[in-house]
């Protein structure tokens, strides 16, 4: 479906989205289909934007808002049943919807992310009962400063994210970024791919590394025994209050590591980051040291808001998908339905977070399901520029 010269308005708008997706497949056969694939997806995620948690949400949707639909597409047949959605979304593949996904958000987001967190959330009510099929985990990119989901991938069973982060960096372009990954990420491959897409990598650095985290560790420990006087830091200290609670925060950046490089020979290593953190509430104080290692050669000061950046991918894309999109709740649990449902959710976020106004997310999302659709459109810009 392109867009004619000239188109205007909202089925313009309505092409405009659609054009990132005409190339997904439709694995229905030809001559049976009722409902065409663009219909279906423009439908689903006005729906989700509007408030819909679930199929039978986005098929009472379609029936109370079919005239407004059809400002945008013909819609000759009406809107799908509940089990209808639900067939559809089980047979689309999720890794073409996902590499559509990114397409559009690359459309869209501007100014390349400067951050990139990588995390996992698990779906928890789609496993099966009696543990016959697990809950799907989602391995998504988050742009820590413009907080818009830059894709995800699901990851398979009987997998872990080792296998989905590389797939998921694959699927994006990350020149010039700064990729940060829990430990779980921290693999020696997946920093190699991160350098060789030309971008940097924090990486959390936790047992799983074995020898590194311990040879790290215990040379932080001697140094900062001695005063760091036999090696080249730079420290940076933040001190945050809320809720009755401060947390103080060091950090100490080493930049004489040549000698953890010749023996751990880890790709792009030029950085270690140990971060000392202090939590105070009330009486008790509770101190915990983590450690990073890093591509980048910079001071203390510069990789502190970096290791920092990566929790917005917790509060900012987690905690919004389980709280206001009800995401731990849903049940939809059908082949690729779950990986594809969640891939409209993080289009709906993204569109949310790409709305103008200082309204808070939940309270935009209230303003999608009161304003008119034709208002709700306009608020928010959802066209792909």
């Amino acid at each position: 479906m392109e867009v004619a010269a000239g188109e205007s308005g909202a089925l313009g708008e309505a092409v405009v989205f659609l054009n990132h997706f005409k190339d997904l497949p439709d694995p229905r056969q030809s001559g049976k289909v009722i409902y065409p694939l663009g219909e279906v997806l423009l439908l689903c995620l006005l729906a989700v934007l509007a408030g819909g948690e679930s199929f039978v949400d986005i098929a009472l949707f379609g029936e109370k808002k079919l005239n407004l639909l059809r400002r945008f597409l013909p819609y000759r047949d009406g809107t799908p049943s509940h089990d209808q959605l639900g067939d559809i979304f089980a047979s689309l593949d999720a890794v073409k919807f996902q590499h559509c996904f990114v397409a559009w958000v690359a459309s869209f987001t501007g100014a390349a992310a400067e951050v990139i967190a990588i995390d996992g959330k698990t779906v928890r009510r789609s496993s099966h009962k009696k543990g016959a099929k697990a809950a799907i985990h989602m391995v998504s990119a988050f742009a820590a400063r413009q907080r818009l989901v830059l894709g995800q991938v699901k990851v398979a069973e009987k997998s872990n994210e080792i296998v989905a982060i590389p797939a998921l960096l694959d699927m994006l372009a990350i020149e010039g970024a700064i990729v940060s990954i829990d430990a779980m990420g921290c693999q020696r491959d997946i920093a190699e791919k991160i350098v060789a897409k030309k971008a940097d990598y924090v990486l959390a650095l936790k047992g799983n590394q074995g020898s590194l985290r311990e040879d790290v560790e215990l040379f932080a420990a001697e140094q900062k025994a001695k005063g760091f006087k036999d090696t080249k830091v730079s420290h940076h200290q933040t001190v945050d209050g809320d809720h009755g609670r401060i947390e103080t925060r060091t950090y100490t950046a080493f930049h004489d590591i040549e000698w953890l490089k010749e023996r751990h020979d880890w790709p792009g290593l030029n950085g270690v980051v140990m971060v000392e953190s202090a939590r105070e509430i009330g009486d008790k104080i509770e101190r915990e040291t983590r450690f990073y290692i890093t591509s980048l050669a910079w001071l203390a000061c510069q990789l502190g808001p970096v290791v920092r950046s990566h929790w917005a991918i917790e509060n900012s894309l987690h905690w919004v998908m389980d709280m206001i999109f009800r995401d731990d709740e849903c049940r939809i649990r059908t082949e690729h339905a779950p990986a594809n449902f969640t891939t409209i959710k993080h289009m709906a976020h993204n569109l949310i977070r790409k709305a103008p106004g200082k309204p808070s997310f939940r309270a935009k999302r209230k303003i999608a399901s009161w304003e008119p659709l034709a208002k709700l459109l306009g608020d928010f810009e959802w066209v792909a520029r």
